[in-house]
């Protein structure tokens, strides 16, 4: 789409530059809107203020190196006023698997006195049922002068726009994607669909903003489940001295059969937290979702549990521990079991040299920094180097190693890639 000049160009302050929030504001500006992404990383605001990025995100980094250039993206630690503004903020759970709607609490009140009204607020981040709400009355609350009630020079308008993308394809799917759109009053979808056609080239999908909300949690439910089936298959068949790749292959040539391939566990953002919203919502009534979780979540357990026995029964074991990161060929480590499984190893042999190898990463995480035993190596010297080779995430560059290798190493390989 051809830029607009600056001064037609809606304004956009999109709240929270992360996974999501950087790459819907790098899209959004050169698409036609003057956008300024908000964070409270100061870091990451000089850096995109610089024109670079904070994390990896395939063709993201010179998106946003060109909106910088252009001025229709900045970034700053402080919210301005916006005629629309795009909350992509953080929501973890709490202990017990309770929603943690704080970061949306802190967001609703830095722009609660910015307020002049008529401005529309869209809650992008993957949230429970009722969270939009909870972000309106967190908003009136600060400012009692303003309404719900559409027509009035008072009045601000909430949306729930879920994004659905996938990291690795994150620019691409935001423009493909179809986009749900749910409406808390008045015409807030309306006009979140005119500014996310900015950019978006899929189908719009109206409703309410409660159906939203389930809507992104029912679709990583739905992908949880049946990892869950596949992982529990996987822990059924190496009783059972079964291949379970073999296995899975086989069954899929049924013309209805399209059962996903097993892992180390569930990680990322999404799929690993979303479903416990769906628990939380619904306790009396998701036990198969919660049971779906708490297979993912034994996953890694399981792994420990087969290379453990072996480990101890080598004298300053050394393991190669392939990738950190919750999927391939990315960067990021939220929720990852690969993560989990390296930190509970370093626990448990405290006498072993665990080089954990992550192409994607400079710096291992801070937890895992901070251990002695543990420490970040390129991938031939910690494969040259192991008594164990434990691949936990199928980053590309793995699927190409030199198979002989790994001859006369003890291999444990939770994807199936040398299978």
């Amino acid at each position: 789409m051809n830029a607009l000049p600056l001064n037609n160009r809606p304004s956009v302050a999109v709240i929270g530059l992360g996974y999501i929030g950087l790459p819907t504001a790098a899209v959004l500006a050169s698409s036609g809107a003057e956008v300024v992404g908000v964070d409270i990383n100061q870091n990451a605001v000089d850096l995109i203020n610089a024109g670079q990025v904070p994390f990896v995100e395939p063709d993201m980094a010179t998106t946003v190196a060109g909106v910088v250039s252009q001025g229709y993206l900045t970034a700053t630690t402080q919210t301005p006023h916006a005629d629309n503004y795009i909350v992509a903020v953080p929501t973890p759970f709490k202990d017990g698997h309770k929603p943690d709607l704080s970061y949306i609490e802190t967001a609703g009140k830095q722009i609660a006195p910015l307020l002049e009204g008529t401005e529309l607020i869209i809650l992008e981040s993957t949230s429970p049922p009722g969270a939009t709400e909870f972000l309106a009355d967190t908003v009136l609350a600060a400012r009692p002068d303003l309404t719900l009630k559409p027509g009035s020079a008072q009045s601000v308008y909430f949306a729930h726009c879920p994004e659905r993308v996938l990291p690795g394809r994150i620019m691409i799917e935001l423009r493909t994607n179809d986009r749900i759109v749910g409406t808390l009053n008045g015409e807030a979808g309306e006009r979140a669909r005119e500014l996310y056609e900015l950019f978006c080239e899929g189908e719009f999908l109206m409703t309410d903003a409660r159906t939203a909300e389930m809507a992104k949690l029912t679709e990583n439910a739905f992908r949880d489940v049946n990892i869950a089936f596949a992982n529990e298959l996987s822990m059924i068949s190496d009783g059972l001295d079964i291949n379970v790749w073999e296995l899975i292959k086989l069954a899929n040539h049924h013309p209805r059969v399209n059962i996903l391939q097993p892992g180390p566990g569930v990680g990322g953002h999404c799929i690993a937290v979303d479903p416990w919203f769906i628990v939380s919502a619904a306790p009396e009534h998701s036990s198969l979702v919660r049971t779906a979780r708490e297979v993912n979540d034994a996953k890694p357990g399981f792994v420990l549990d087969k290379l453990l026995p072996q480990a101890k029964r080598i004298n300053d074991v050394q393991i190669a521990a392939l990738g950190l990161a919750f999927k391939p060929n990315i960067d990021d480590l939220r929720e990852s079991p690969a993560r989990q499984i390296v930190g509970r190893l370093a626990d448990e042999l405290p006498q072993a040299n665990i080089m954990a190898v992550e192409p994607n990463i400079d710096v291992l995480p801070s937890e895992l920094e901070a251990l002695e035993n543990v420490t970040l190596t390129e991938t031939s010297e910690a494969v040259r180097a192991a008594d164990i080779v434990l691949l936990l995430v199928d980053h590309t560059e793995f699927g190409r190693l030199d198979r002989s290798l790994l001859a006369q190493k003890i291999v444990h390989d939770t994807r199936g890639v040398w299978n």
